[in-house]
């Protein structure tokens, strides 16, 4: 294998790091990789290595042959097209490109054959629908599905590192009995849930919801799907948690659904009700499978199936699945 000149653009933001630290540790085999941001800077890591930074411009661009990209939607917009234009592949983890028809929309574990269809860039899911449907998979191979009810339960990772600072804050001076101060999110996260994630629309869903139905469709390539969503912010620093009621296209008994999920890669069964085992948020840091438990069955209708899912939405809801479409591009030589 040959290695290649790697960017991580926006290499110092909590998605960026991840980034940085999972290419180094799954040894994407690159021969540079370049760390760019808004600035020329340097920038100190948890683990108390610095690292140098230099400015994101078209230019440096010209020798890279995959740049992954968590910056935000507005640069992404700017120097994706320009990126792509010097020859490289960027993979693209803001919502961008996301719903672009011509742009591949990829979960390597659920729909890799669309890597190929790239013109010099792929877009990376919303956290929440990379879990959702890297669980759901398996089951909509076996018998299909029809319906999706999902409702989210999202760290305050999802939305950076000044909301994780904000919520340790919030949570300091509530405990301290001082007055709680809200910058980041509309009203106070600490001790609280917010029925609300990105802005509303006409319709009264969020713009978050909408994600989750219309990425789910393009990535199992299934417009008959029907999909609802309620997406919650909670006071947990790192991993998203789902309830998800499906309506299946036949019966699938607990017992089959269980042994299907354990099968499929990226995914983990835990789920022992009698021993109080289910997947928690607090377990998720460092583990980069879906965890898939309360698999239950929904009696009020001939084919249904409850599921509890949760996932590390830095490292497989962004950095992790980021990286994994690189791995691919490398190994189906569709650079």
């Amino acid at each position: 294998m040959g290695k290649y000149n790697v960017a991580i653009v926006g290499a110092a933001g909590a998605v960026g790091r991840e980034m940085l630290s999972i290419v180094q540790e799954r040894g994407l085999p690159y021969n540079e990789l370049r760390l760019l941001e808004k600035e020329d800077g340097t920038f100190t890591t948890e683990d108390g290595v610095e690292y140098e930074a230099i400015e994101a411009t078209p230019e440096v661009f010209e020798d890279i042959d995959i740049a992954l990209f968590s910056a935000g939607s507005a640069a992404s917009k700017k120097l994706a097209p320009e990126a792509a234009k010097r020859g490289t592949v960027v993979v693209d983890n803001s919502s961008a490109f996301r719903m672009d028809p011509e742009i591949p929309l990829v979960v390597p574990e659920v729909n890799p054959e669309d890597i190929n269809n790239h013109k010099g860039i792929i877009a990376n899911p919303n956290c929440s629908t990379i879990q959702m449907v890297g669980a759901l998979k398996p089951i909509y191979d076996q018998v299909g599905i029809k319906r999706i009810v999902v409702s989210t339960y999202q760290a305050v990772s999802g939305s950076g590192k000044a909301a994780m600072d904000e919520l340790l804050e919030q949570s300091k001076s509530i405990l301290e009995g001082k007055e709680a101060k809200a910058e980041v999110y509309p009203h106070q996260i600490a001790f609280n849930a917010l029925p609300h994630i990105d802005i509303f629309f006409d319709d009264g869903y969020t713009k978050e919801e909408m994600k989750m139905v219309n990425e789910t469709k393009k990535i199992m390539g299934d417009d008959s799907i029907k999909v609802t969503a309620t997406t919650v912010r909670i006071p947990v620093l790192i991993g998203h948690a789902e309830s998800v009621n499906l309506e299946l296209g036949a019966e699938l008994e607990v017992k089959e659904a269980k042994e299907l999920l354990d099968a499929a890669e990226g995914v983990r069964v835990v789920d022992n009700p009698e021993e109080l085992v289910y997947p928690m948020q607090n377990q998720i840091e460092e583990i980069d499978d879906i965890l898939v438990g309360r698999i239950r069955k929904d009696n009020t209708i001939d084919a249904g199936l409850n599921l509890w899912i949760v996932a590390n939405n830095l490292r497989k809801g962004a950095a992790l699945n980021t990286v994994q479409i690189a791995e691919k591009l490398i190994e189906n030589n569709a650079l």
